[in-house]
């Protein structure tokens, strides 16, 4: 059985007839109804039931054509991302994440993902959530882990790793450390909020936390997470981190935030990636990003 073989069959399906059919594939009515019967003859069934002119898909045929169709899709998809493969001198990947970002998940898929594919080059950079926005649009990016702040596009892949509660990092020997790892937006609302933020972004990520999450009412903000982290231990705030995990590395303590009445504040973690941009790797490193989020717990 050829490729070609299938490729005739699914055109005199489309088609509807071998005349248009062979006309859409530059071939012969003879040589198309030919290559047709050679394959019904191979596969020991009827594809067509013919009544003079007039051709009837068979059960088998409609199976038939149903595989043939995935797998000439298959087959195209191989070679397109075979040649992009060959003609490319460096493969590269490059991700971005949430410049607040605290846990292994990214870290560790990272690892995986290049002890499986030595020949790719993973890039990482960090951003605000509109950074790295911005840098998927441009292309600087190829996939990003972000929150979840804006509705799903149809033009990008948005694969959801977790949803997990809120949590903010504050000075173990602060007294708000001891109220057993769960508070309310009411009891930290007289303590600063560190927001790890760009110039630019200060104001959209401070929107964000005081009137999306309803989190903080005072604000300080820190060009980096190892900043943010050298702020609280001091005393001077809180963290609002980005993270899954329910624990901090000491001397700082996580606390999750909840609402007045007790209920979550939910945080969606996704990869994001557009589909007319997408290839093998970068669904591959989301696969295993997602492994990653799945084994948390």
């Amino acid at each position: 059985m050829l490729l070609r073989q299938m490729k005739y069959f699914v055109a005199v399906v489309e088609c509807n007839g071998f005349t248009a059919a062979a006309e859409m594939c530059y071939i012969s009515q003879s040589a198309i109804s030919q290559q047709i019967s050679a394959l019904e003859e191979e596969l020991g069934v009827p594809l067509f039931k013919r009544e003079g002119r007039k051709i009837t898909v068979t059960p088998a045929g409609e199976y038939f054509y149903r595989r043939s169709k995935a797998i000439i899709s298959d087959v195209e998809e191989a070679r397109a991302e075979t040649i992009r493969i060959g003609s490319d001198s460096e493969l590269k990947l490059s991700i971005g994440y949430l410049a607040g970002y605290e846990g292994r998940e990214l870290q560790d898929a990272v690892i995986e993902f290049s002890r499986i594919y030595p020949e790719v080059i993973v890039s990482v950079f960090r951003g605000t959530h509109e950074d790295l926005y911005n840098a998927l649009l441009s292309g600087k990016a190829d996939l990003l882990l972000s929150d979840q702040r804006r509705a799903f596009s149809s033009e990008a892949e948005n694969l959801v790793l977790s949803h997990a509660p809120t949590y903010v990092d504050i000075a173990a020997a602060s007294p708000i450390a001891a109220r057993g790892g769960v508070v309310t937006t009411n009891e930290i609302e007289g303590i600063p909020c560190i927001i790890v933020a760009s110039r630019n972004t200060e104001n959209i990520e401070r929107d964000y936390y005081e009137k999306y999450l309803h989190i903080g009412k005072q604000f300080l903000f820190a060009a980096s997470l190892d900043e943010a982290r050298l702020m609280a231990m001091g005393g001077r705030g809180y963290i609002a981190v980005e993270s899954v995990a329910s624990s901090a590395t000491p001397p700082l303590t996580r606390l999750e935030v909840r609402r007045p009445d007790g209920s979550r504040i939910e945080r969606t973690y996704c990869a994001f990636w557009y589909k007319n941009r997408t290839n093998y790797y970068i669904e591959e490193f989301a696969s295993i990003l997602r492994r990653q989020y799945s084994s948390v717990g």
